[in-house]
């Protein structure tokens, strides 16, 4: 087959950048490959393989001839350019919320459910950052052990809500060291020396979008039944990067620690670190700029009966958005569905 024609939508962006970057480091085979972004940030120039490349304004026109695009610009620039992305034959790898959900359109963690891309109409969805990372860990302990119950607590970065929050973060941490007032605007509430328990707007049930996101995403992923009870509390904390999750599962069948550690040692996309008494396990500094999902603090749930307790870090920007885009790129090419 043809090497495919490549775009990336929101190329200026924090993530946009970071799937750059990806497309570099895993040597993605492609035709041709430009970049586009919205008229206020068109113009840019962007160094890529020893070429520069001027970023050009997305229009209807620019995914003519295009096969594969690669998106994080916003759920309504998703919306606006997927119509026209899929009557140009094109195939749209989306990194907003916009069609996570929808019946028609797959989502997909590459090395979990690869084979629901071939099911895909022109639209591929990538899932949200704290569900990516979750599910290079579940999908091995579900397929050993069988998933009766999900409780998940996320600790996520501030990257994670972009550019404007990372930046929000070191100017509301020199102002508090500085006793001075500040007036968040990217947050709620200030998030230097704080944690914040809302991520997203709240829904009717109590819970925030971001959590039921994580809920419906991992059931839609994994295939699992509607009733299989899962929930989440998601926080917002002051780390630049790198979301951190505790995770409590209960399993259908017999579990110990010891032989999770084994399943999870040989699972695609995960590194075990997990020596508690010597300090070992992981942080985000250990996850960032890198690829793996890493998993510590594996024991024994001691309120389940066949229950799991651990600990997983991950580079957000990356497993949780670019490195999965990019992977999923990958595959598209591998299986020909472009």
């Amino acid at each position: 087959m043809e090497k495919p024609n490549i775009a990336i939508l929101g190329a200026t962006g924090v993530v946009g950048r970071e799937i750059t970057k990806i497309i570099d480091e895993l040597k993605i085979e492609y035709k041709t490959i430009k970049f586009l972004s919205s008229a206020k940030s068109a113009g840019t120039k962007l160094e890529f393989q020893g070429r520069e490349y001027t970023v050009e304004e997305a229009t209807p026109e620019s995914f003519d001839g295009v096969n594969i695009v690669l998106a994080s610009a916003g759920g309504s620039t998703s919306q606006k350019f997927a119509p026209e992305i899929v009557k140009r034959g094109g195939v749209l790898i989306d990194n907003s919320s916009t069609f996570r959900m929808d019946d028609d359109v797959p989502l997909v963690i590459a090395g979990v459910n690869d084979e629901d891309l071939r099911k895909h109409k022109g639209i591929i969805a990538n899932p949200n950052c704290s569900t990516s990372q979750l599910m290079l860990v579940l999908k091995p302990l579900h397929e050993k052990f069988v998933m009766k119950k999900l409780l998940v607590s996320t600790y996520q970065a501030v990257s994670g809500a972009g550019l404007k929050a990372i930046n929000e973060l070191s100017e509301n941490t020199k102002a508090s060291l500085n006793g001075q007032d500040f007036t968040p605007n990217a947050f709620k509430k200030p998030i230097a020396f704080n944690v914040l328990p809302q991520i997203d707007v709240f829904c009717d049930n109590g819970y925030t979008k971001e959590e039921m996101k994580v809920v419906n995403e991992t059931k839609k992923i994994m295939h699992l039944p509607e009733d299989l009870p899962i929930s989440c509390t998601a926080a917002r904390v002051p780390v630049y990067n790198g979301h951190s999750e505790a995770v409590d599962i209960e399993f259908e069948n017999p579990v110990t620690p010891d032989v999770v550690r084994e399943v999870l040692r040989h699972s695609y996309g995960v590194e075990v670190i997990d020596n508690p008494e010597n300090y070992e396990y992981p942080t985000t500094r250990d996850a960032s700029g890198v690829n793996p999902v890493f998993v510590g603090r594996i024991r024994k749930n001691l309120a389940f009966e066949n229950g799991i307790c651990l600990w997983c870090v991950a580079d957000n920007l990356r497993i949780g958005a670019a490195l999965n885009t990019v992977r999923i790129c990958q595959k598209v090419i591998e299986m020909g569905l472009y």
